[in-house]
This record gives C-alpha cells, structure tokens and sequence, in this order.
C-alpha cells in the first residue's frame, strides 16, 4: 500500500475520491494498464491543494486526464495517480475574448463552448483526444492549432499545495514540448480567443471532427498519435513506407487507417504495444534513417 494511504486514509477533510489498488485500464484510451496504488479524483482546485499538503515527499506522483496519450504498464503504478478527468472541469467565460478552462476539461468540450460563445481560434482542440491539462504540458495540437498559440495565462499547483498565476514568459515552449518550473503542474488556464461567428465556428468545428472520424480509427481504443513528426516529414508516413500499417503484436496493431496509430484489437496488454512501439521504431531507424521520437509517456512497472 501507498505510503500516502496509510497516513492519510482517515483524512476527514478531503471531499474528493480516494481509492487504492485502482485498474489504470478504466482509465486510459488504450484500455490496458496495472493498477495503481493510490488514485485521488479531487473535488475542486481547494480539494486538491489539501491533499497535496498532505503528500509525503517522496510518494511518486502522477498526473491522469482522460489517459489519452499514455500507456500504463502492466504491473502498475507503486505510487500515487491523482485524475483530474471530470472533477476539475470548470469552464466560464469570463468577458467577450477570454474563456477559463480547468485542466479536467476534455479539449473537444473547449473547442465546443468557445464556439457556443462565438469565439474563433479554438476550434482545432476538437481534434486532441485528450483534458487542458494534457495539452498544457504538452503544447498538444491538431489541424495546423497548437495550445499555447491561444494561451493567455496558466494557474500552477506544487507538491505543496500551493497556487501560482504564470504566463508563457515562465516556459521554453515549442513543437509538442513544454519545459518550465518542475514539480508544478496545470490545474487551469484562461484562453484569449479572437471574436467570431458562433455558428461559423460551430460548423468548422463538425467540419473537422468529420475529417477526423475519416483519418483516424476513433473507433478502436488508440492513445493518439504515438510518434512526432520529424522535422519537414510525418511520422505516418515513413511508418507506412516500411509496410508496417497492420503489424501486429498480440491484440495491438498498426492502424490500417493511420500509420501513426496503434490500436487495441481486444486482447493487447500494455507490453504487446509497447513491443510493437518497438517494432515500429526500429525499423523505420533501420529503413529510412529517421529516429521517431515517441509523443507517448510510459509510465510504471512491468509485469
């Protein structure tokens, strides 16, 4: 058990769901995944600053929105997940550009009520299967849009519990990269978008979803793209010029529709992708030169 369990079990104060031993499989895109330790789903930003004050310092800790772009091995996580997917989902426009989103909120529902409110420029979160949180730390994007380009300010948590307000000029930010103070985290942002036209908007937004539905296996349980794009080329389409759309390891596969995508058939466990991750990798080194580097986190232990 969690050292944080056993020391904070009995916590009476904290008004969020804490749970141990919890399946990472119900929890990520890939559906597949060991359990954790200790899983924390917050109540609010106040919630989760008082469990936070609570963590030991050296309890491991890791940060789950909707377990998109992650795969969790199969022996689990020993230490502590706090899961901000549905409980920090706060979102409210706060004057005719600025919209504040919390970092639990799916980017699609983003995209969706900044259109609603007749703001332009958000539109292409539609496409990032992932929270704001995610995207944040990432600088995740889609359709030619990249987070940070709409970004007007961030609110950060430490292992403290405390709060700060930090803008653009605190990070090194570039393509799918995101590198500022360590040990904080992303709990909300306030987005400044241009003044639009609310059913334009709405539309371009069904416009790319459609496109996305067409491009990606959306219906087979994927974490995203798994590689970046090299400079000057797209990852999909050297995994592709190697013959590797439909390889498979185990019940994980190469998507027939999207090089870049590896699905779960049914039966895959995390270290069948993981091999396969492999697999792709090294012979895309091997055929065309190019070192794909992986936009994938991998996290915890093997069986």
């Amino acid at each position: 058990m969690s050292h944080y369990m056993m020391t904070n079990k009995m916590n009476e104060k904290l008004r969020g769901i804490l749970t141990e031993q919890e399946k990472l499989s119900r929890h990520t895109s890939w559906r597949v995944g060991g359990a954790v330790a200790c899983f924390y789903q917050p109540a609010d930003i106040e919630d989760l600053s008082l469990f936070l004050s609570d963590l030991p310092g050296n309890e491991k800790l890791y940060w789950l929105g909707l377990g998109s772009n992650l795969l969790v091995r199969d022996g689990g996580f020993s230490g502590t997940m706090i899961c901000t997917s549905g409980v920090l989902n706060g979102i409210e426009l706060l004057d005719d550009q600025r919209l504040y989103v919390e970092a639990g909120v799916a980017c699609p529902k983003a995209a969706k009520v900044a259109a609603k409110h007749g703001l332009s420029g958000a539109a292409f979160l539609c496409g990032i299967p992932g929270t704001m949180g995610g995207a944040l730390a990432m600088n995740a994007g889609a359709f030619g849009g990249e987070t940070w380009s709409i970004v007007e300010s961030v609110q950060t948590i430490d292992r403290q519990g405390e709060l700060r307000k930090r803008t653009s000029a605190d990070y090194d930010i570039g393509y799918r990269h995101v590198n500022g103070p360590k040990n904080e985290w992303f709990v909300s942002c306030v987005l400044h978008l241009a003044i639009g036209d609310s059913e334009k908007e709405q539309a371009s937004i069904k416009q790319l979803l459609n496109k996305r539905g067409t491009s990606q296996p959306t219906q087979q349980p994927n974490a995203g793209s798994v590689f970046r794009n090299p400079q000057g080329d797209y990852a999909a389409r050297l995994i592709e010029s190697c013959g590797l759309k439909g390889t498979c390891v185990g019940g994980a596969c190469v998507s027939e529709k999207h090089a870049n995508f590896i699905v779960n058939t049914g039966t895959a466990t995390a270290g069948d992708i993981e091999k396969l991750i492999g697999l792709v990798h090294d012979r895309v080194l091997s055929e065309t030169g190019v070192d794909l580097q992986m936009e994938v986190k991998i996290v915890g232990d093997e069986k």
